[in-house]
């Protein structure tokens, strides 16, 4: 059985329909994952691919889908199955038509509202992947101890494993110790994208509003927040509709820097060291705000 034949098997098999692959177009991945969509001419799926060894990855991100759309906040695609086949994992999923364009104040609205769904404890049952990176996400009932223990101290494990130790290590260590007050205030454990920069939203020809991709957990809703200001933004209507629905709490201009480090670190430990002085950078500036 060819590789296509036995993921058509397994949609056919989720979906309860007869599903049989009679086109198969491969499309852009992202910079991790290769894709392709597998049409029988009436029905199409987004199929993303990787190595056998990732399937938890997938499957870490099947589940972080259906809890993103759990709360009817903001439209997400539609996970279908996953697994592995002719030596390759794979998520088949919805086919969206992402050709619209993006309505930023209805993003912000519905942003907020996806937000407002709320856990007990930071972090979520299972780990997952940020980028290609592992993601650690054991629960807790404090914040500034998740931050520490789950996101910025394993990204600084990462650097000093690969060579970027000294000054980025010392000014790291100084600023975990300053955690507290550097964030400053109590948030609500809100369900996030995790993240959420501009690759990873779009809206369908109707105009719809759409995430994808995501690193699911729960956390301060600040973070998502953050990560759409770290490569360009989203425009001032998202942002003003945002606030308008849920203002953010004061503080927000300190805490964006922090919790965007943990997205710089990433990707210095998967991209290089083109990163590291942004990451030196960031630290520093932080550690100026409690000096």
């Amino acid at each position: 059985m060819t590789q296509w034949a036995a993921i058509a098997q397994a949609i056919s098999a989720a979906t309860g329909e007869p599903f049989q692959v009679k086109t198969d177009r491969p499309v852009g991945g992202g910079c991790i994952n290769t894709a392709a969509i597998l049409s029988d001419h009436h029905r199409s799926y987004f199929i993303k691919l990787n190595a056998a060894d990732r399937v938890a990855m997938f499957e870490a991100e099947s589940e972080g889908l259906v809890a993103l759309a759990a709360p009817d906040a903001i439209h997400v695609p539609k996970p279908i199955c996953s697994g592995t086949s002719g030596g390759q994992s794979y998520l088949a999923m919805e086919l969206l038509d992402l050709g619209g364009r993006l309505d930023g104040a209805r993003a912000g609205r519905q942003l907020a509202e996806l937000h407002r769904a709320t856990a007990d404890a930071f972090g979520w049952h299972r780990d997952n992947t940020i980028g290609s990176t592992p993601q650690r996400n054991a629960q807790s009932d404090d914040w500034v101890d998740f931050w520490r223990a789950q996101r910025l101290g394993p990204q600084l494990e990462i650097a000093a494993a690969n060579g970027h130790g000294g000054r980025l290590q010392t000014a790291g260590e100084r600023l975990m110790d300053r955690l507290d007050a550097l964030i400053g205030h109590q948030p609500a454990a809100s369900i996030l994208h995790g993240d959420l920069w501009g690759g990873n939203i779009g809206a369908t020809r109707g105009g719809e509003p759409v995430i994808f991709d995501p690193a699911v957990y729960h956390g301060d809703r600040e973070a998502d927040i953050a990560m759409t200001e770290l490569f360009g933004g989203f425009g001032s209507d998202f942002y003003a509709a945002y606030r308008e629905s849920w203002p953010l709490d004061a503080g927000y201009a300190t805490r964006k820097i922090l919790y965007n480090l943990y997205h710089i670190l990433n990707h210095l430990n998967v991209f290089g060291g083109g990163y590291l002085s942004q990451s030196q950078g960031m630290i520093e500036r932080l550690l100026a705000e409690t000096s």
